[in-house]
């Protein structure tokens, strides 16, 4: 039988006690903000809803909850600051620097699941182009809002995205301070006015959609049950609804009040010589269809329908 000295045995009982101490302290997320005083503050994400703010509704709105831990449990944040800022990626020269959007007072506060204070944060788009001086032609699809949050203790001391690490930024704190919400096109109904049709055909000898000699034209089928039918009158086939002749064609149409939906539908592009434009009452082009284009519903650039 071997014998083991006491020295042994209380040995592998400290080391034993340590491992387990350590696995039971290293599982509180406080214990990282207990061992790196000088970083005070975690704001940690627990979930965010609407990430996206649709173009033209001011009451859209980028959305988080957070979890405030400190080494007071929260008790030492004197308020939480919410910043704006603005990045113009769709070629223009709107971008602007944050700017301090608001400030959340502690009464705001609730209390979550792990005992630790949280909060819910909704920020709008027509809130956030208030603060920065955006009207609604400068604010396009494609663009991006940032909402950069700080913690103000208080003692005076200050935490947000500059004082972050890669641990605290990670999965297990999701603490990054600052979150980007894109400006979307969705679709929507069609906004009223006239609208014009431009019509080519590179041939030369009018539009040849399904047959050899013509065949029907684009069509919009509108919620309210019209439908309007645009096209370049063939040499080969006569219809009603043509327009221009040979190489062009031009066709317009008011679109009325309460339209729901708009339905365009190309048939298809016999030979491989039809293009089309489709021009929204401000000007803008929503649609660009080239030559060659199978046939099927046509995709319109909604977000144009706000220019």
């Amino acid at each position: 039988m071997k014998r083991y000295s006491n020295k042994l045995i209380m040995t592998v009982l400290a080391g034993t006690a340590l491992l387990f101490t350590a696995c039971q302290e290293g599982d509180n997320p406080i214990d990282f903000i207990n061992e790196n005083e000088t970083r005070g503050a975690v704001l940690r994400t627990i979930e965010i809803f609407s990430p996206e703010l649709p173009i033209g509704d001011a009451e859209g709105f980028f959305g988080l909850e957070a979890e405030i831990q400190t080494q007071e449990d929260g008790d030492n944040v004197d308020f939480v600051e919410v910043y704006v800022a603005f990045n113009d990626n769709t070629g223009g020269t709107d971008t602007k620097d944050e700017a301090l959007h608001e400030t959340i007072d502690p009464s705001e506060f609730f209390i979550g699941e792990f005992g630790y204070p949280r909060f819910r944060s909704e920020v709008t788009l027509g809130a956030m182009q208030a603060t920065l001086g955006l009207n609604n032609s400068q604010v396009r699809g494609g663009d991006q809002f940032r909402i950069r949050y700080e913690l103000v203790l208080d003692d005076g001391r200050r935490y947000s995205f500059a004082d972050n690490t890669g641990t605290l930024t990670g999965s297990f704190f999701r603490s990054p301070f600052l979150y980007s919400a894109d400006v979307v096109c969705p679709p929507i109904g069609p906004l009223p006015g006239v609208y014009t049709v431009e019509m080519q055909d590179s041939f030369g000898d009018g539009w040849q959609t399904t047959t050899g000699d013509g065949g029907p034209g684009l069509t919009l089928t509108l919620s309210t049950g019209e439908v309007f039918e645009f096209l370049i009158c063939s040499d080969y086939e006569a219809n009603a609804n043509c327009s221009g002749g040979g190489s062009a064609g031009t066709a317009t149409f008011t679109m009325p009040d309460g339209v729901e939906s708009a339905e365009w539908n190309f048939p298809g592009d016999f030979y491989g010589e039809i293009s089309f434009q489709i021009i929204h009452p401000s000007g803008a082009t929503i649609a660009d269809v080239g030559t060659g284009s199978g046939a099927g519903p046509v995709v319109i650039n909604y977000c144009f329908d706000y220019d």
